[in-house]
Order: C-alpha cells, then structure tokens, then sequence
C-alpha cells in the first residue's frame, strides 16, 4: 500500500504547534561563575589530563534520572584536557566551588529586568544532574535569577517564564566507542538562559522571538560574540504528538527550520501511527525475538556484512509486522523512518548501522538473500524485515531497541531529547530528563538581592530598541536598512566602539560589520576566525590611509585564515599598501598612453573602461574617488596635447 511522503503545506494553529525557547549565551566577565579563571579557550596542547568514569546519583527522593542511566549505561571513560591559564581544582572537581561570580550575577539581572521579569529575593544554586561527560562534576550548576517577564514581537507579547544563570559545560574535542574526550577551558564560564513559556505558534514567530531575545542580550553589550557563544533549545510539540525537546540549534537564523522539520517529522510518524492501525497492526505483533540469519550471507557480496562475519560477527534480523513500506518513508529532508531505528540501535547496541528490506536490494545484497530472509523469517507482502551485522552481544541489544521503537511508532510520536543538526533536522539523542535530576548545591552560598542593588542596575539598563534605531539614525547617519541590519547583527557593540574611537565613515563601518560579513560567510570565509581587533586594526589603517575601503574584503579573508596575525601584516602580504600621488599618477599615465587609440576614437566616452582597467590595478591601493579626478585629468590634458 502507497504510503504519501511529507506534507507541503501545514496549517499551525489547526495541528496546535506549541514552542518554547531556551536561549544560552556566555556572559563576557573577567572571571569564570564559580572561580578566578580567565573565561577563555586555548589552542595549545593540554598540560593537563585526567580520567574519570561518571554515575548517575539518587535524588533526594531516592529516584534516579532516566536520561543520566542512559548515558550512564553507554559505560564510556572520559578524558580531560586541561590548561592551568583557563582551568583550576574547581572545574578538575578537586576543590569546592567558590561563591557565585557577581559580576555575572548583576549582568543577568541586568537582563532580567530589561525583559520585565521579577528577579528572586535570594539566588540560590541548583545541581542538575548531567553525565555524557560534559561536567567533571556529574552536574551542571544553575540558578533561577528572576520569574516572569515578556519579550514584544509583532505587536504580541511572549511571556517569559524564567531568566537563570548556569555554568557552560566543558568542549568536547574527540572520542571513539569507549572514551571520549572533553577541554574544560569552556567549563564555568557563566551562561544565561532566557526561557519563554509554550506560546509559539509558528515557525516563523519562533526565529522572530529567538532574534529578538538575542539583539536584546547583545544590547547590553556585556555578552560573548562568535561560534560556540550563544545556543538555542527548543521544546516543541503538536496536539496528536509529543513533546520534542531539541538541543544545540547554534544559528538563530536556523531556528524557523528546525520547528518546521520537527513539526513535519511529527506528522509523519502520526502517519504512520494511523497507516499501521489501518493495517491492524498490535504491540503483541511485534512480541518478536531475533533470528539468526547468519548462513544467508556467508558468501555475501556486501562488503560491511562480510566483514562483520568474518571478525566473528553474526547477522540478526527482526520481523516487523505490517511496516512494509514505512521505514524507508521520509519523515523530513534526509530523514527517515529507518533512521531513527538506526540511531536508536546505535545508542543502545553501539551498533555500525542497520539494514531493512525497504531499501533492498543495494549495497551488494541481492534479491535472492532477501527473499531467503523473507522465508525464514514468515514474512507476508506488508512485513518488513530490519537486520545488522555485529558481535552477538550488541546485536541482540540493537535489536531490542530497535523492537521497542517499533512499538512506540503503534502509538506516535515517543517523548526523547534529540540534538539539531546542520540541515535543521534532528537526531535521537536520550530519553527526556525528568524532575529526579535536579537538587540542592550545598557548597555555594546564596545571594540575597537588595533593592538598592536592583535600583543601580536600572538606572544603568541599556537603551530600548526604538530608542537605540532613533540614535542610528540620528547620530551616525545610517539609513533605515543598514540601522536595522546593525541592530540585528553581533557586532552592534563594536560598531559604537569603532566609530566613536576612529575616525572613520560609520556607513562604511555599518556595511563592512553586516553586508561584507555575510558575502564573505556565504563564499566560505571562515568569519568565526575573525577577532574584533582585526576589524579595528582595519578601520584605523583607512582612517590614516594606509589603505582604502576596496581593500577590506581582501584583508578580512586574509586574515580569516591567519587569525594571529594583524591586518597591517595582511596589507603587507597582499601588497595593498596606498599609493602615493606620483606612483598613481605614473600608473595611469601608462594606462592612458597604453589605450591612446580607444582615447582617440572616444575621447572622453573612454573614460569607463580606461576606469575599470584602472581600479583592477590599484583597487584597495588608493582611493576610487582621486583615481577618477586624477584619470579625468589626465585623459584631458592627453586629448589637448
């Protein structure tokens, strides 16, 4: 039976598509949340490493997380590297934390109050329990700072339900199947979460909300810029299905994508939920065990389940009952059905991967070793038949898994955290957390917050988005769309910064921090490589004319890919050095006599091409508007002569 792919056009508000946002972003202070270190990561090879292998703990209740057992359960030892410029006995877990940073502490009531929310009477420090190795500790610190609060987007108002305060986790930089490796330079520095309750309706209302909480944090100019700084969850959820928790969307601008591929994905399972109804499929169908079906494939062209076999490996296949044609059906963009089944056995057995008969015959498997399967297993024309190749032990578990998945797709949409991917699609990544993870953090003091605290920090709260667009405009002399793209973009800080202290057109500086930027991201450039000094580096060599504005895309992909150096060393290396007037004027003295019969034939209406021939020579050398008055010149006098 045709099961039909996705569906194109997706009424919201009839499905009940519910988000909720969770933005993270790094905090820029001196120190990290819970000790003296420098908030910073290194490059440089570890000084440092150390072992450990984490347990999940009882909550004061007696109850254990189910998310924390099934990292847990994964039985991986994690190592860690470490640098003492960035890191001490607080993030190695060998010393206790010492008391909340309060510089931290005023920059996230800062921002609490710029969304209105209440802040708490006293903060007081949390343990929630996190054991893939990303803490030391087993636990991530978090505080709640303030309750409540709204964010305003297209005239409605989102409300907020929390502003809280957490330690950023350590990086991981490597790993195989039983060790993974993690740097805690990144571990401690203070993180601020902004999480608006389950009013969303759409994808698009998602990203608006998502960037104007964002611009909102950038406002205050005390918040970390660059990739790896800022993160978004998302809780999403539709009437029929469940709620999808989605963790590490890294661009705002993904946001809109991921809540639609999610929504999509959710409708697909439903469809398939309702396909296998139809088909009168029950759990007990799928009370099924693993065959061995090892003999079929002995002499099998596919090279990965050869392999397998003769390392010792078996082949188990499983019978699904009625899902014929609905593991190989898309639920999003490269997302199907058989790959959720597939990470599901690669979580639970640390399997290579999966085979299933709607994707057969292919990768050297033959037609004939299916229809084999198919007899020794019973399979009418509506079963499918999903089997790998592997060690016994972790083949028999994949299997379990993968059962167990296909029982959850009886009943729809199962409740899991999975993590974004770059395309805006998702992957299962553990089962959701629960209330047993979080408990009291007994080596932190609480803070008591005064009024005349919170009365200092209002006085001090940055300007609103009206105001600050107003000022743009005003002050600097940026047009309506270039003051919006500032506004919008990370680099709204630096901006003020460049062109208060440099002498510099704030257009030029407005166009290069948001147009060049995204030109040069879209060709490849790797802007993250980018430092702010570079830029300022840049704006001070135009401003003394040691180089020109042409010049500017060139020295940023320069220096994209030389990071530690400077852009007078860039100008150096690319030879952009400005000419002086009689090096120019002898450059287009030679183009003039070098195109002396275009001149004669045109006379003045040679003036474009003699231009572009110029500025090809001396582009980023000298400045676009002297060259055309000195060629004018030129041309003239040549013309009289």
């Amino acid at each position: 039976m045709k099961v039909k792919g996705l569906m194109s056009d997706v009424d919201y508000g009839k499905i009940g598509l519910k988000v909720g946002l969770e933005i993270h972003q790094q905090l820029d202070t001196r120190e990290k949340l819970f000790c003296h270190c420098k908030p910073e990561l290194f490059k440089d090879k570890a000084e440092l490493r150390f072992l450990r292998r984490l347990r999940p703990t009882q909550s004061e209740l007696g109850q254990i997380d189910e998310a924390a057992l099934f990292e847990f359960r994964k039985g991986l030892l994690i190592e860690y590297e470490a640098d003492t410029s960035t890191s001490c006995l607080v993030e190695m877990d060998e010393e206790p934390p010492h008391e909340l940073n309060p510089e931290a502490v005023e920059i996230a009531l800062m921002i609490a109050l710029m969304l209105n929310s209440k802040p708490v009477d006293e903060i007081y420090v949390m343990r929630k329990i996190v054991i893939d190795g990303s803490n030391t500790t087993g636990f991530q610190r978090t505080c709640v700072i303030a309750l409540g609060g709204e964010v305003k987007v297209d005239g409605k108002k989102v409300p907020i339900q929390h502003v809280g305060l957490e330690e950023d986790a350590a990086r991981k930089t490597g790993g195989s199947k039983s060790k993974i490796t993690y740097r805690i330079d990144r571990l401690g520095i203070p993180l601020i979460e902004v999480t608006t309750a389950p009013t969303i309706k759409t994808p698009e209302e998602a990203r608006k909300v998502a960037l104007a909480i964002g611009r909102m944090l950038r406002y205050t100019g005390r918040v970390r810029r660059g990739i790896g700084t800022i993160r978004q969850d998302l809780n999403i959820s539709i009437s029929e299905g469940a709620l999808i928790e989605i963790k590490g969307v890294q661009e705002l601008e993904m946001v809109s994508k991921v809540v639609e591929f999610e929504v999509k994905r959710q409708l697909n399972l439903l469809k398939i939920k309702r396909e296998l109804a139809v088909r009168g499929v029950k759990e007990t169908d799928l009370d099924c065990e693993a065959v061995d079906v090892t003999d079929i494939f002995r002499d099998t062209a596919c090279k990965v389940i050869s392999k397998k076999i003769k390392s010792g490996g078996r082949v188990l296949a499983v019978k699904l009952r009625g899902f014929a044609g609905l593991i190989g059906l898309e639920l999003a963009p490269n997302l199907r059905f058989g790959t959720e089944l597939a990470e599901i056995a690669r979580f639970w057995g640390d399997v290579g991967g999966i085979f299933h008969t709607d994707e057969m015959p292919k990768y050297g498997i033959t037609q004939q070793e299916v229809e084999e399967m198919k007899r020794k297993l019973n399979c009418e024309d509506q079963d499918a038949i999903v089997f790998l190749a592997d060690r016994m032990d972790k083949a028999k578990e994949a299997v379990k898994a993968i059962i167990s998945r296909a029982k959850e797709a009886l009943k729809g949409v199962p409740e899991e955290t999975r993590a974004a991917n770059p395309d805006g699609t998702s992957r299962y990544m553990r089962p959701r957390p629960g209330a047993a993870r979080m408990y009291p953090e007994t080596d932190v003091p609480p803070v008591v917050i005064t009024k005349d605290v919170l009365e200092r920090i209002r006085r001090a709260l940055p300007e609103s988005f009206e105001v600050k667009m107003r000022r743009l405009r005003e002050e600097y002399g940026l047009n309506p769309k270039l003051s919006n793209q500032i506004l919008n973009s990370k680099y709204l800080h630096l901006f003020e910064k460049i062109v208060k202290e440099i002498d510099v057109s704030p257009t030029l500086v407005a166009v290069t921090l948001t147009e060049t930027v995204k030109s040069l991201e879209r060709e490849g450039v790797r802007i993250d490589e980018l430092r702010e000094r570079h830029f300022e580096e840049i704006f001070k060599l135009i401003s003394v004319g040691a180089t020109f504005k042409e010049s500017i895309p060139e020295i940023l992909r320069w220096l994209a890919e030389n990071s530690d150096r400077k852009a007078e060393e860039a100008v150096k290396a690319l030879n952009l050095q400005s000419l002086s007037s009689s090096e120019l004027r002898e450059i287009l003295r030679r183009i003039v006599e070098e195109n002396a019969s275009l001149i004669k034939e045109r006379g003045m209406g040679a003036y474009g091409v003699l231009m572009g021939r110029v500025m090809r020579l001396v582009r980023g050398r000298a400045d676009a508007e002297v060259v055309s008055e000195m060629l004018k010149e030129i041309m003239l006098n040549y013309a009289e002569s």
